[in-house]
């Protein structure tokens, strides 16, 4: 009788404007956080610092996203309405303190101020705003959706992978045709875009009227004393094995624009990059909604990770780097192991809050899936730095020709002995990954009933 009357009762009661339409609306808004790479020069240039410097509120940002799902898990728990309504005011007013900071900066060139203005504002402010609106919507989706469970949270965050695709060449088309000084005017206009997209989100976001909070007396359990009801170690297994899928994929997806010019791409780069960004929204719907079909939803994190192994090792092997360019099959190759790699970074996203609730319930999901995010927000201090620093450590800088669209040339520096180094560090990781994932997390209750059920 329920089930009909929401099926019947108009958009009020219809999962789709209570749960799927807000829940696209706030991610993608703040998936945006990852087109950081379309202005991060023009930021620095403007500014008057180097890219190195700027790049630090990326990761600042990635951190505090991370440490504010950690921490406010517990807000969101209890009102999704306060939780989503500080996502919108943070991630808006930490954009249009960016863009009042680059103009500072562009005002006072090689300013301190500036840079560390950008830092809190790209990196603290929006970072709060990353963390709530993050989480908010996903409780929720799997209310809604309670028999598919994975295609609906895979759904939201693939609109957080999507958000890249969709903004980049709007961002790109703002800086290329406003004004001298676009770049800080460009995060004004957005901030105010952005706000007005995930203040009607937070409107339309509404848990199930037939959702009952759990007792009082289970309520008062907190995320830890969940997580501690099972194996700990359970728990470390899952944290640790999405910190490494993330920290891998930031370190590749970091240095992709630079390993597509290593191979002679450098004038599809753009296409590239949208079309990867597109297998990182895919790898979050489709790897979600194919868990929904298996009996323990920890096979999907053993399938990324191999998959990961096996492309990242064929491309070490034939050295596709370094000897990628003018070689179809090993450019090829080293463009599915970017793929596969956004695909399973983003499927590694979408399964977390599904595989969290398989095995501590419903009742304290979003503090304990908040809690996990913080393996997130260490990874984007790590990922990005570790490729870096590789690159910068091993190998020789060498140039090579590019020619522009008009015919003349322009000498690229690249490092491709650096980016193999990168991939020796993530296959390692990835390995490991795989054996935590197949000794410490263990199968279900559930999981194992079907086992046995199918064994009889």
């Amino acid at each position: 009788m329920e089930e009909k009357t929401q099926k019947t009762g108009g958009w009020r009661t219809n999962k789709w404007v209570r749960a799927a339409i807000p829940a696209l609306l706030l991610h993608c808004s703040i998936g945006t956080v990852y087109c950081w790479s379309i202005f991060s020069q023009e930021i620095a240039d403007y500014i008057g610092f180097s890219k190195s410097a700027t790049e630090w509120a990326f990761s600042f940002a990635i951190f505090f996203l991370g440490m504010s799902a950690a921490f406010l898990g517990n807000v969101v728990e209890k009102d999704i309405h306060k939780s989503s309504l500080i996502a919108a005011i943070c991630f808006a007013l930490g954009m249009a303190g960016t863009g009042f900071f680059i103009y500072y900066g562009g005002l006072h060139q090689g300013s301190v101020l500036a840079l560390v203005g950008i830092y809190i504002c790209y990196g603290f402010i929006m970072g709060i705003g990353l963390g709530t609106g993050y989480l908010s919507p996903v409780k929720t989706l799997m209310l809604w959706f309670e028999d598919r469970k994975g295609l609906a949270t895979g759904l939201a965050v693939a609109g957080f992978g999507a958000a890249k695709a969709i903004a980049s060449p709007i961002m790109q088309a703002m800086l290329d045709n406003l004004s001298d000084g676009g770049i800080y005017q460009m995060f004004l206009i957005l901030a105010v875009v952005y706000f007005v997209m995930m203040f009607i989100g937070h409107l339309l976001l509404k848990k199930p009227d037939g959702w009952h909070e759990p007792q009082k007396k289970e309520k008062g359990q907190s995320a830890l004393a969940v997580i501690r009801s099972k194996p700990v170690s359970n728990y470390i297994g899952i944290w640790l094995m999405f910190y490494i899928n993330i920290t891998c994929g930031l370190a590749l997806i970091s240095q992709e624009k630079m390993i597509v010019k290593c191979i002679g791409l450098a004038s599809v780069a753009g296409i590239i990059s949208t079309v990867s960004a597109i297998f990182n929204a895919g790898g979050r719907l489709g790897f979600s909604a194919w868990a929904d079909t298996m009996k323990d939803r920890n096979t999907i994190y053993k399938l990324i990770f191999v998959l990961s192994i096996v492309f990242t090792g064929i491309v070490l092997l034939t050295s596709g780097i370094k000897n990628g360019e003018g070689n179809l099959l090993l450019t090829v190759l080293v463009l599915c192991l970017i793929f596969v790699v956004n695909a399973g970074y983003g499927g590694g996203f979408s399964n977390v809050p599904t595989l969290l609730s398989d095995h501590y319930g419903m009742g304290n999901i979003s503090a304990i899936h908040g809690l996990t995010l913080s393996a997130w927000g260490f990874a984007g201090l790590t990922g990005n730095q570790m490729a870096t620093w590789i690159v910068n450590t091993f190998g020789t800088p060498v140039e090579i020709e590019h020619v522009l669209e008009d015919g003349t040339i322009e000498m690229l520096t690249v490092n491709p002995t650096g980016y193999q180094y990168v991939l020796y560090a993530t296959i390692v990781l990835y390995i490991i990954a795989l054996i935590v994932c197949l000794v410490m997390v263990k199968p279900t209750d559930k999981a194992l009933a079907a086992k046995k059920k199918q064994e009889v």
